[in-house]
């Protein structure tokens, strides 16, 4: 079976696939310190809990934290006796090579996204992924990642409000009942929720008149479900994207004979 990874800056997602669909996910906060050992304490834990049982031949890992990827290698060459796939590494093949400023290095986590788009709606895709950053990723017509949008994240924006005035409150991200909000928690959560919905709109509005097609539009991440509520034009929510690309660039790697 293959253990697929996705370590970003907030938290790391591990599933485990066994090759027609996802046993279980489970996950963790992102810390570089972490030893292969706590690693494997944390997941066999979790898995035994679950009564999965799952015998790992294979691990894919897609990081954007360049530090994490050392324990993870261990990790996965002390219990599982495999070296691992990392995305963005010169070994790791995708199917499509990115169209990009040349010297550019993407996130594996946004290749991941370009490749589990094209998998399962075809080209000429827009993926938006809610994590510590809102990513907009452009998938071409064969596949390709050719660029996109970077934008702060909505909890990392709370965040900074909150850090940055010392009198408004920490909140969590909801919609409100209201756009005009009648005290501060009200407010804060509309300028959060309807400011961030006008922005997805904005730019995915933009990035299609840019493009110049008809586009499809595929939300991922945690808040994509809540943002979705607002209309904000998506024509899908794949809440398992980025782990379905990680997927299929092992396949493809298989099938290629760099495995």
């Amino acid at each position: 079976m293959l253990l697929a990874i996705d370590c970003g800056n907030t938290n790391t997602v591990f599933s485990i696939w066994d090759g027609e669909k996802f046993l279980c996910t489970l996950r963790t906060s992102t810390h570089h310190s972490r030893t292969a050992d706590a690693y494997f304490t944390w997941y066999s834990t979790l898995v035994k809990h679950y009564g999965i049982e799952a015998e790992i031949t294979d691990v894919v890992i897609a990081s954007t934290v360049p530090r994490v990827v050392f324990n993870l290698r261990i990790f996965a060459d002390r219990f599982f006796g495999c070296r691992p796939l990392v995305v963005g590494k010169p070994e790791c093949l995708l199917p499509v090579a990115p169209r990009i400023d040349e010297g550019t290095i993407p996130g594996p986590d946004r290749l991941a996204n370009a490749v589990g788009a094209f998998d399962r709606h075809g080209g000429d895709v827009v993926v938006v992924d809610f994590g510590t950053a809102t990513n907009f990723d452009v998938v071409a017509h064969d596949g390709a990642y050719v660029g996109g949008i970077i934008a702060p994240g909505v909890n990392l924006s709370l965040e900074a409000l909150h850090q940055g005035a010392a009198a408004l409150p920490h909140i969590d991200i909801t919609r409100p009942e209201k756009v005009i909000g009648t005290n501060t928690v009200g407010c804060i959560q509309s300028g959060v929720y309807w400011g961030y919905s006008g922005l997805i709109e904005g730019l995915i509005a933009r990035i299609k008149a840019e493009y110049g097609m008809p586009m499809k539009v595929v939300g991922t991440g945690g808040l994509a479900p809540l943002f979705d509520q607002a209309d904000v034009g998506f024509d899908a929510i794949e809440d398992d994207l980025t782990m379905h690309g990680l997927t299929v660039i092992h396949r493809y790697n298989k099938d290629n004979g760099s495995t």
